[in-house]
Order: structure tokens, then sequence, then C-alpha cells
């Protein structure tokens, strides 16, 4: 039976937020995503979800949506479950462009999964598992950080992960706050996002040590893995690769320099499964441990998220809580949060889909 890939459809992906969401790289007000839809020659449809951070990625919604059509085009007529020649295809033709090759490559994964009959777990070669993720807190006064600390604590979830990334003190002061409001046990992770350099990342680190911090993540500027390096080195606190971590080239770069002690993987800036998976592999031979994180998608890219953390234990962190802080949920089907745990579902495929009337309303182009 031949599985044609028969028509691809792009569609600008647009949910509102519950609030706005700063980080040291700026403040997300309204989160703007691309859906791509691969139709086969059975009637099969795969659904990918990618989420573009022009500061962390170089991509928006609108040089995703402009580019999609000529990658779409390269895939018709070919065979949906060459997954490994697909994304070649699209590799040769466009370089970098992570998110938008993250929403075609969750495509077809799903449209394989879909074809095999299995949840797409079960198709990475993994088993049903529950995963838990934190949640996290955008850049605010300590104040406001300690009470929404207490209110991600009440709405059930197992950790806590909080911005940072502004000046020491002002550092010191946000994680001082909230370990103070959710008590000695619960685990506490800080995020940087490349806003310290490295004096600053060193004195911070060390400041906040008694505070019991489970990691920090990209300490310095995505660029500078020596400055990592050297972070590391005099850090109290593990740290954790993300924006400085893209594809498994990078990982082994890391690796190698002895720069981090985890790695944050992120469908929409690997480029998807198949990247995040070899990055995974890097991470396993060099004893590195992963976390699968979030950008800004909905419960369908974070459903795809989950499906691969439960097919990879070595991928021992969870932070996909993106889809609580959206103001709707447009997914039917998918995983569904009780409280910070991740139940995942037994449907073919990633087993999300866009609700049929929102999606009507969406921006969209077919290329068939």
């Amino acid at each position: 039976m031949t599985n044609l890939i028969t028509a691809v459809d792009v569609f600008r992906l647009n949910v509102p937020r519950k609030a706005p969401f700063r980080i040291s790289l700026g403040t997300i007000t309204q989160v703007e995503n691309i859906l791509i839809r691969v139709h086969d020659s059975n009637g099969r449809v795969g659904l990918g979800e990618g989420s573009p951070v022009a500061t962390i990625t170089g991509e928006t919604q609108d040089t995703n949506f402009a580019a999609a059509p000529a990658l779409a085009r390269l895939l018709l007529g070919q065979d949906a479950l060459a997954i490994e020649a697909r994304l070649a295809d699209l590799e040769r033709a466009l370089a970098r462009n992570s998110t938008l090759k993250s929403a075609f490559d969750m495509a077809l994964y799903d449209l394989a999964a879909k074809t095999a009959g299995l949840p797409l777990y079960a198709f990475l070669g993994g088993e049903k598992r529950i995963v838990f993720t934190d949640d996290t807190l955008g850049l605010d006064t300590p104040e406001k950080m300690a009470a929404g600390a207490l209110e991600v604590l009440e709405r059930g979830f197992p950790a806590v992960k909080i911005k940072l990334g502004t000046t020491q003190a002002e550092d010191v002061a946000r994680v001082r706050a909230v370990r103070l409001a959710i008590g000695p046990h619960v685990p506490l992770r800080v995020d940087a996002n490349q806003g310290w350099d490295v004096i600053t990342a060193v004195a911070v680190l060390r400041d906040i040590a008694p505070f019991d911090v489970q990691y920090c993540e990209e300490p310095v500027a995505q660029w500078n893995n020596e400055g990592m390096r050297q972070v590391r080195q005099n850090s109290p606190i593990p740290i954790m690769a993300d924006e400085s971590v893209f594809d498994h080239h990078d990982a082994f770069r890391l690796a190698a320099m002895g720069a981090c002690d985890y790695f944050n993987i992120k469908l929409s800036k690997a480029g998807g499964i198949h990247t995040a998976l070899k990055i995974n592999a890097v991470a396993e031979a060099a004893g590195i441990r992963c976390m699968l994180g979030s950008m800004f998608e909905t419960r369908l890219g974070c459903t795809a998220a989950a499906h691969v953390i439960a097919a990879r234990p070595n991928i021992h962190f969870a932070d996909l809580d993106s889809a609580t802080g959206h103001a709707l949920d447009p997914i039917v089907g998918g995983m569904a949060y009780d409280g910070g745990a991740i139940l995942l579902p037994d449907t073919p495929g990633h087993g999300a889909d866009v609700e049929a009337g929102f999606l009507a309303a969406l921006e969209g182009v077919t290329v068939a």
C-alpha cells in the first residue's frame, strides 16, 4: 500500500494568552504559531505545530507562513512514511528555520504512527508513562513571583521554574522570595535565558545556592559555549544548555567541552522529533540527562513532546507548561493536564487535533 503525500495545509495558529509573559529576551503577549497538516493517499492526516520565537530561532509566524508552501511542494507525491528522506529534502531546500521544519516533522511522525495504528510513544519504541511537568513564572517583582509560585503549587504542579536574567540583586531577591514562599522541599529551577555575563552568572549562582536550586538554564549568551563551561566549573548549581543546543552537532560540541550538566531539547528549536532523538542519543552517550521543554505551543505541540519523553527514559525532566498560559484551548483529544501530571492518549499518532470551528476561522493555504 502506497502512502503518498497528496496535499499540505498551512495555517496561522493564533491563540491569546491569559497575560503577557516576560523573559530576559523580551515579552510575549500573543501566541503566533504555525500549523501544518499533511494528507496522504489513504485519507489520513498528520498534524504538526511549530512555535517561532524570533529572539531564539530567528523566525516569526510571517516567515514560517511565507516559506511553508515552498517546502510543502517538495513533499507532494513523495512517500509519507520515508521520514528520513522527507526531512532531508526540507533540509537541503532551506537552511535553519528549525521551527517551521519541526511542524512538518511532527505532522510526518503523526501520520506514520497513525498508519502503523500506534500511539506515537509506541511508534518511537517507548511505553506509556505519566510525565510530570513544572510550571514557569515570567520575570516580575519578587513579591508577585512568590505569589505566583504558591498558585503553581495550588494547581498541583510538583515543581516551580522561574525566569531570571536581570541584575544580581534583583535575581537573588526573586529566588529568595520564591523559596521562602514554597518551602524547602519543592523542586525549584531557574532560567536566565542568556541574561548574564560569566562574572554575573557565577556571582548569582553562588548567592542562590543556599536556596537549593535544582539547575540553571542558559546563564550566558548562546554563542558563548566557553563562557558556559567557565560558569559550570565555578557554579555550585548544575547548568542546563537550552538556546545553545539546537541540534545534535551542538550537543556533541557541548558534551565534548564539558560545558553543561543537562540539555533542554525543544521540538521547535531542534527542528522536530527526528533531531530531538539524535540530541538525546548524544546525551545518553555522554552521560547527560535531558529535559524536553516548550516554547509557546498549544496542547497539540505539547502532546507530541510528551510522547517523545515517554519514549526516551533519558529525558528526565519536562517543561511542557506552555498551554496552561493560553486564554483558550482549541485542541481536541491529545494529552490532559492533571495538575502537573500529563496523561497521554492511546489513540494512533499523537492523538491531538484542532477543533473544526476554530480551524475553519484560521488563515490558511493548501498546496496540492
